[in-house]
């Protein structure tokens, strides 16, 4: 990228993710015009926290900015199909959080405004973008693995453990009928479709609300922070805290994965194996420099991240050199430096690295399957 700082950007939301975002952008040399949060006070308030010039009174203030091209939509769910129509029909380029939508209605028509106006229009699948996954997902569609037959793992966490434990996610109408697998599982189905290149077709779904009620705080929370010992009232929980999918894909593959929210131990754990007729690979978030590969007819191997080594996808993600450990907030920096070539050339890549809208639709196409399967006891077709 040669001008990334001659291009203006705004982020919308100013909690954990939002702020990872302004982060990412800043090292890219992006200019972060300003931000969006909630309220104009906790705007203005997280603007000075982080130092952005600009807390934006809404969303209209921010989109009659000149000076920004393309807006980051980091709030919580149940504002992106609003939030992001707005933005394009401003003529702007947009990078949304996943889930893209609440339902694949919402997420159908911004597909279909997303092509009309032309703009990049990209889903924050960040996780992608580990420099190991784009160098498993060249490894395969190179035939290293050979025939893909088998796809399994899991995505666990445990900062929903607790009863006291309190997020805007666990709240149907703000974060959507699916919680776990809506926030966290749609990363494990995305990751695994781009690197094995395969959808999928049918799902089997087992969902599970172990905490029915939970104490809710009286004032905000930060993702991730505990909710500590204010004011609570008890409140009904009807989004899951954990499922079991097992999954069918287009070319006769099967898959199993485990997502949960209540798993101890599991900070962010997200695992996936991928068996080929020929080889298998392995991969965890939580030790994201190591690629495991697999052989039966002589000894495994164990890939650690280093550009002289991978492949040319894995290469151009890594930014790091090899045994200096890429994490969570370098993965943001990868998928944001393609977004913004895009951006830079004015228009989406032919097959880009990054989620599109359409990627976006088709994990909110899984989860309706999964809900539905949850409620009937059966396979569904996506």
């Amino acid at each position: 990228m040669s001008h990334p700082n001659n291009i203006g950007a705004a982020v919308i939301g100013t909690g954990f993710i939002g702020t990872v975002h302004v982060q990412a952008l800043r090292r890219l040399g992006v200019n972060v015009v300003g931000i969006l949060g909630s309220s104009p006070e906790r705007g203005a308030e997280a603007a000075r926290a982080i130092g952005v010039a600009t807390a934006y009174e809404n969303l209209d203030a921010l989109l009659a900015d000149p000076s920004v091209q393309v807006v980051h939509v980091t709030s919580p769910n149940q504002f992106h199909h609003g939030q992001v129509k707005a933005i394009l029909a401003a003529g702007r380029h947009v990078v949304c959080e996943k889930p893209l939508t609440m339902t694949s209605q919402e997420s159908a028509e911004l597909v279909e405004l997303a092509a009309q106006a032309d703009l990049v229009a990209a889903v924050n699948y960040n996780i992608r973008f580990y420099p190991l996954n784009q160098h498993a997902r060249q490894l395969r569609a190179e035939g290293a693995l050979g025939d893909v037959r088998l796809v399994s793992g899991h995505y666990m966490q445990d900062w929903l453990l607790f009863d006291t434990d309190w997020n805007w996610r666990l709240e149907a109408d703000k974060g959507g009928l699916l919680r776990a697998v809506g926030d966290i599982g749609t990363h494990w189905i995305d990751l695994t479709s781009f690197i094995t290149g395969l959808k999928v077709t049918s799902v089997m779904a087992e969902l599970s609300t172990f905490i029915k009620t939970r104490k809710m705080p009286v004032g905000p929370v930060e993702t991730f922070s505990s909710a500590g010992a204010g004011e609570t009232v008890p409140q009904e929980i009807t989004t899951d805290d954990t499922a079991l999918l097992l999954l069918r894909y287009e070319n006769g593959a099967r898959g199993s994965v485990v997502i949960s929210q209540v798993s101890p131990g599991r900070k962010n754990s997200l695992q996936w194996q991928i068996d080929g007729s020929r080889s298998a690979a392995a991969w965890d978030s939580e030790t994201p420099d190591h690629l495991w590969i697999g052989h039966r007819d002589r000894p495994n191997e164990i890939l650690q991240r280093d550009a002289s080594l991978m492949n040319a996808a894995g290469a151009a993600a890594a930014a790091l050199p090899g045994g200096h450990v890429e994490g969570f907030a370098d993965s943001f920096f990868a998928l944001f430096r393609e977004i913004y070539a895009a951006v830079e050339a004015g228009k989406t890549a032919d097959n880009p690295g990054y989620a599109s809208f359409a990627d976006g639709h088709y994990e909110m196409l899984v989860c309706d399957a999964v809900l539905r399967s949850a409620e009937e006891g059966r396979w569904v077709d996506v």
